[in-house]
């Protein structure tokens, strides 16, 4: 494991304490609040990103419930904040099963406290980048059956996995554990979205998981194994919008998709 990446303390900064920050949310600390100023100062709109992820993942959750699937594995979940996950899956299928994974020991112990007494809807603490250890994790298996369809959330999480932890190998793994007509959701920073791009990947080495930026193609990559379903891969805000689409969805930096298991 890189221990840069284990985030095992407060006082240096980590991706799930800073989107918090930029959702609003009070789980942080000043480290994570110092990197968060100045990524916001290199792109003054990485607070509408953020959100712009978060409403990108709840329409997926929503047309993935919709289709049928009520189990969920969120990997690299970062704090659950309102609206989160579990929120919407349990809007459409009360039966809803969600597994928080993540590696942020404040992220997990907030996800615990919210989620005490629900068996259904569990946090654990793992490095999603050691699948088979989150695969044969107990206490994933007792909420989720892997003889059914399952949803792999990835939502504002690859970009902080390196390229020399091999992520196609990682996602291929959890995609070979999944039954057919099961599904991937993934939204991911764009390297061809903005010049500033650059600048918050060097901000990004501050913190315990800095920023590796894909090319549209390289994140489709992703999705070997899997039938994109429409409208495909395209910038968040245009992914089934509930409204008019914005002017400049590039602008969002995200692409997302969302692909079924053959």
């Amino acid at each position: 494991m890189n221990p840069a990446a284990d985030g095992d303390s407060t006082d240096r900064p980590s991706a799930a304490r800073i989107y918090d920050y930029l959702l609003g949310g009070s789980n942080n600390f000043a480290a994570d609040r110092e990197v968060a100023r100045q990524a916001v100062q290199a792109m003054p709109d990485l607070v509408v990103h953020a959100k712009v992820n978060r409403a990108f993942m709840n329409r997926a959750i929503r047309s993935i419930v919709d289709a049928g699937v009520t189990q969920f594995l969120d990997l690299g979940s970062g704090i659950p904040a309102v609206g989160n996950l579990h929120d919407i899956a349990l809007r459409g299928s009360p039966d809803a099963r969600v597994v928080y994974v993540d590696i942020d020991p404040v992220a997990v112990a907030y996800g615990q406290r919210l989620l005490a007494g629900q068996p259904n809807l569990i946090t654990i603490q793992a490095d999603l980048r050691r699948p088979s250890e989150v695969l044969g994790d107990a206490r994933v298996r007792a909420v989720l059956d892997f003889d059914r369809p399952i949803a792999v959330v990835l939502v504002a999480v690859l970009h902080v996995i390196s390229d020399t932890d091999d992520p196609y190998r990682i996602v291929a793994e959890y995609r070979d554990a999944l039954a057919p007509g099961s599904y991937l959701v993934i939204g991911h920073g764009a390297r061809e979205s903005r010049p500033e791009a650059d600048s918050l990947v060097e901000i990004s080495r501050q913190t315990t998981t800095p920023m590796t930026l894909r090319t549209s193609d390289e994140i489709a990559r992703f999705f070997d194994g899997f039938d994109v379903v429409d409208p495909g891969l395209v910038w968040a805000p245009l992914w089934r919008p509930d409204g008019p689409a914005p002017e400049d969805p590039q602008s969002s930096g995200n692409v997302a998709g969302v692909g079924r298991r053959r």
